[in-house]
């Protein structure tokens, strides 16, 4: 640990979120794409139970998030469940989680880069979805360039209409609410309520993207788990509410049929225009999403090239904005690039694996803490954990082989590239985490 501190003293981040910036940054990562498409898809396979699904889902949500929290108030440098792995566990570990993140939230960058432009476009239809996707890509990395303050309040900015639209959604579709559309209420039983939970797990996983900036939080040890329970708290309730409502107003099948389930749940109420407000919203959301993805990005880069599990200048940082420029162009590149040629499928399909990877490792370095760091009982732990490993054996095995064969892409790279660059794989990587 001596050696990270003095090598990072050359090239460190500046502590520049406070608690608002925090939970902005988490609510942006996590109010996104999903409650405004994976919706549509968890209500076909459990009908208008999926909302008992949305729960559940927001129960393991709150179990990785906290032992995600109490890991960054302990070790707050950037990387996440990156530096966790290496400082409790094994470089390999370490390495893994770090290899899966990049993987999956670069070709993830790449859709919803695609996302936006689709949403844009259709507000929009003189812009071409691809010129939209690109022109926010590039935008967003270069709002990156310009510090995490400046980043930061105009995440909060992009969060907060996003959040209002999705309130508007709620108080708006009230009036049209049909218990009717309630029957038949779990006509799949609880399998098809825990595959919905399995699917909305990952509407909420963007929480860890304030784990990952633990290295510029002022006050890490009070203000990570503040804004990880706030973030959390606020996306699960409103989730809920904005479930409640679509299901309630359209029905599941209504809902199951539309790739754009909010705008389909929207048509029905009896207020005018909800159709086109919700849409902003999409687009907002899937803007905030980007923008908090290549903050994210960025830093695990800078986190693992400072270990030296990728080049040495992904650790360069700004002198005048404190941030790390490489970086955040390199992330800003690949995924301009995903959006203009296609994304990664490969990629996406064992992203619903990675992301399970990364929370694993998360749980099980929260278990090896020492009992005077931790400020959450083991069960949490152990509670997340199982949660996990349960939702990964429910995934298709095409999904598991693919997320497999990228970790072992992964580890391959490690190998090769640590013998190019002369860098020994275990004994300077244990006494790095020492």
């Amino acid at each position: 640990m001596t050696e990270l501190k003095e090598k990072a003293g050359a090239d460190t981040l500046k502590r520049d979120i406070r608690l608002i910036d925090a939970v902005g940054i988490g609510l942006g990562a996590i109010i996104g794409a999903g409650i405004f498409v994976v919706t549509g898809v968890a209500a076909g396979v459990a009908g208008p139970a999926f909302v008992i699904g949305l729960v559940i889902a927001g129960i393991a949500a709150t179990c990785n998030a906290l032992s995600s929290a109490e890991l960054a108030a302990t070790y707050p440098q950037s990387g996440g469940t990156y530096e966790y792995g290496y400082r409790l566990l094994n470089p390999w570990f370490g390495f893994a989680a770090g290899w899966m993140f990049l993987a999956g939230k670069l070709a993830a960058g790449g859709t919803v880069a695609l996302g936006f432009g689709a949403y844009f476009s259709a507000l929009v239809p003189a812009v071409p979805p691809v010129y939209a996707a690109v022109a926010a890509a590039v935008i967003l990395t270069a709002a990156n360039l310009f510090g995490i303050k400046k980043a930061g309040r105009l995440n909060t900015a992009i969060v907060s209409v996003t959040i209002l639209t999705l309130v508007y959604f709620v108080i708006a579709g009230i009036p049209s609410f049909d218990a009717a559309n309630l029957s038949q209420f779990m006509p799949h039983g609880f399998s098809g309520v825990a595959e919905s939970a399995a699917l909305l797990f990952f509407a909420y996983t963007g929480y860890a993207r304030i784990a990952t900036l633990g290295e510029e939080v002022h006050e890490p040890k009070k203000t990570i788990p503040r804004a990880v329970i706030i973030t959390l708290v606020v996306s699960v309730v409103l989730y809920i509410a904005v479930a409640l409502v679509a299901v309630g107003t359209s029905g599941s099948a209504s809902l199951a049929a539309s790739a754009s389930p909010l705008q389909a749940a929207a048509q029905k109420f009896t207020i005018p225009g909800v159709f086109w407000i919700v849409g902003v919203g999409a687009a907002t959301a899937m803007f905030g999403v980007l923008l908090s993805q290549i903050v994210g990005i960025s830093r695990m880069m800078f986190a693992m090239a400072r270990r030296g599990d990728l080049p040495s200048a992904l650790e360069h940082v700004s002198r005048s904005r404190s941030v790390p420029d490489v970086g955040i162009v390199l992330s800003g590149a690949v995924i301009v690039t995903l959006a203009v040629f296609g994304t990664l499928q490969f990629v996406i399909s064992a992203a619903a694996f990675t992301i399970l990877i990364y929370y694993g490792i998360a749980n099980i370095c929260a278990l090896k803490m020492e009992k005077a760091d931790k400020l959450y009982p083991k069960a949490v732990a152990v509670v997340g954990l199982i949660f996990c490993i349960a939702m990964a054996a429910s995934l298709p095995l095409v999904t598991i082989a693919a997320g497999l064969s990228l970790l072992a892409a992964g580890f391959i790279f490690r190998v090769i590239f640590r013998k190019f660059t002369g860098t020994a794989l275990e004994p300077a990587d244990q006494k790095n985490s020492a």
